[in-house]
């Protein structure tokens, strides 16, 4: 990280630089020889009675000192682009909300309001891309009452981590008391590597269907009781396949997927094996079988979604290919 200018470390930020992604290193001892110093890289969120918020593409908040502030400066936006297809937050967020439709929804100014009797909080959150037309308070105050005549818990999803995104909604949320509950991760790839895994014998047990039966609902962890608004927010999409491998008789499945395919997008989601079926490549096998319809109908980029400490499933979608686009943060009222 270079903070030089001629050679000097120099702090060129000032508050009117808040809302843009800085980079800054700070003091984190006292000034003697050998003091340490750590570096902060995110979205300068605040800057209040001479302490600075920044926000990582994490979601993590770190507040620093101005008088612990050694060099600082304004940095270029992470570019949206990695390995993979290019894409822009504000079409990877029309697409994933595309895939997975709530129940009941309502305009509040840009944000949408979304509820689906509690099945996921995705259905069940506010997604807020744009402005909501009337001061943040006011705004809040409503989705409490909005989510609370419901008799669910109010959350606002919140995206980080590259160019376009909403730290700065966040840092706003945990001023009005909001508390960060559950991060993931959304992940981006060519769409062809994935349907040309090679996953074995396994490959031909792979069922599609357009409909999740009572079979493929058996192996879906996300429910107790499958109630209407599992179905409507799984069959949301463009267009939606399901997987299945199916298991030992009167058995749930091996294993499932599902796959919405939107323009030059396939979205893969509900890839679950049974544990004792694990580390025979049936995550594998469903993911190409999906790939390989979703090119049959003109896509050719991939996203998904991954809790961000789910580990095993991480490491799985890094050996395909897919590498983290943006984080998102449901925030949930206090």
């Amino acid at each position: 990280m270079e903070f030089t200018a001629g050679g000097q470390l120099e702090v060129r930020l000032t508050p009117g630089d808040v809302g843009k992604r800085v980079s800054v290193r700070r003091l984190t001892g006292d000034s003697a020889p050998g003091a340490r110093f750590a570096d902060v890289v995110g979205v300068l969120t605040s800057w209040h009675d001479g302490v600075l918020s920044i926000t990582r593409k994490n979601g993590e908040t770190v507040r620093v000192d101005a008088a612990e502030l050694v060099a600082a400066k304004v940095v270029p936006a992470a570019p949206a682009r990695r390995r993979g297809p290019a894409a822009t937050f504000a079409e990877l967020a029309a697409v994933t909300a595309r895939a997975w439709q709530p129940v009941e929804s309502e305009r509040l100014g840009g944000w949408t309001l979304r509820a689906s009797n509690g099945f996921t909080r995705r259905a069940n959150s506010v997604l807020p891309l744009g402005e909501p037309g009337v001061p943040t308070g006011d705004a809040l105050a409503y989705v409490r009452d909005w989510y609370a005549r419901r008799g669910l818990p109010a959350y606002v999803q919140v995206a980080t981590g590259a160019e376009g995104t909403q730290e700065a909604l966040g840092a706003e949320l945990a001023s009005y008391g909001w508390q960060l509950d559950v991060s993931a991760q959304v992940r981006i790839a060519a769409l062809a590597p994935v349907g040309d895994l090679d996953a074995g014998p396994a490959e031909a047990d792979v069922v599609l269907a357009r409909h999740a039966d009572a079979a493929w609902l058996s192996r879906y962890q996300r429910f107790e009781a499958p109630g209407p608004e599992v179905e409507k927010v799984l069959g949301s999409g463009p267009s939606v396949w399901f997987a299945t491998v199916p298991g030992e008789a009167g058995q749930p499945p091996a294993a499932i997927g599902r796959c919405v395919v939107d323009g030059r997008w396939a979205g893969f989601a509900a890839v679950e094996v049974d544990p004792a079926h694990r580390r025979r490549g049936l995550a594998s096998a469903v993911m190409a079988v999906l790939a390989r319809k979703a090119l049959d109908e003109g896509a050719s980029a991939a996203w998904l979604q991954v809790e961000a400490d789910n580990e095993g499933a991480r490491a799985l979608y890094d050996g395909m290919g897919f590498a983290t686009h943006h984080s998102y943060h449901h925030y949930r009222t206090a």
